[in-house]
């Protein structure tokens, strides 16, 4: 039943971060958590992003922006190993209100720059993968810190969603193998992340059909609300969790 009842809730965190490109760990990770505990939730977590984005790629395979994928990760690997090795260092509180306050401040910083029709370049991706990387190393989930990345830098709704996904896969791939190195990263708990991470591909699926039909304009208006309410959510956690 412990098994079931990850799989219903990765189907459908899947399915929701397969449209709108971000999402599954924070919906995921407190069932995790409340099935395994936090201390095998992180790297259960870690290897299901790593199958999450790998489904994604392999949806929208002919749309990876392959330059900016590699902008991205040719600093946000390192940075991810590096901050995977620092993860117990940094209070969690501090963490969750600055990744919030982010978030909520890139809604009106989304519209800001379309208005001035204002882009990121190749070298901003690489500067954002550095920091995002090492955000990743650290906490559980830094997914929506990439969407405005990827969103100011000119992509939209499949293109979008696989370059975030190819660019995102690198960090958690080095992420798991820190783990690893730690030992935290055992059979019992890979098995784990292979079930979790076996529902969120399936919800990949089903999310390409969805993204297919949706306006460019109704994307970006999903993305202005999983910002808001991943940067509402995380602060929340930082002061009720205190």
């Amino acid at each position: 039943m412990n098994f079931l009842f990850v799989l219903v809730v990765g189907l459908a965190a899947g399915t929701i971060s397969g449209i709108v490109g971000t999402g599954s760990s924070i919906m995921l990770m407190p069932v995790l958590v409340y099935q395994y505990g936090p201390q095998q939730a992180v790297p259960i977590m870690a290897v299901a992003a790593v199958m999450a984005n790998l489904s994604r790629i392999l949806a929208w395979w002919r749309e990876v922006e392959w330059r900016a994928c590699a902008a991205y990760s040719v600093t946000g690997i390192p940075a991810a190993a590096l901050g995977a090795r620092t993860l117990l260092a940094l209070p969690p509180r501090v963490v969750d209100v600055s990744i919030g306050l982010f978030l909520i401040a890139m809604v009106p910083a989304r519209h800001w720059l379309a208005r001035h029709d204002l882009k990121l370049s190749l070298w901003h991706l690489a500067a954002g993968g550095a920091v995002v990387g090492y955000l990743t190393g650290i906490v559980v989930s830094t997914g929506p810190l990439s969407v405005p990345l990827f969103l100011f830098y000119g992509l939209s709704k499949g293109a979008f969603l696989a370059t975030e996904a190819a660019s995102s896969l690198g960090l958690y791939v080095s992420k798991s193998l820190t783990f690893q190195q730690f030992g935290a990263l055992t059979g019992d708990v890979a098995l784990k992340g292979l079930i979790a991470g076996s529902s969120l591909m399936a919800g990949a699926v089903i999310a390409r059909r969805f993204v297919l039909r949706l306006e460019p304009d109704v994307f970006r208006l999903m993305m202005d609300g999983i910002m808001l309410a991943a940067g509402i959510a995380m602060l929340f956690n930082a002061f009720v969790g205190a």
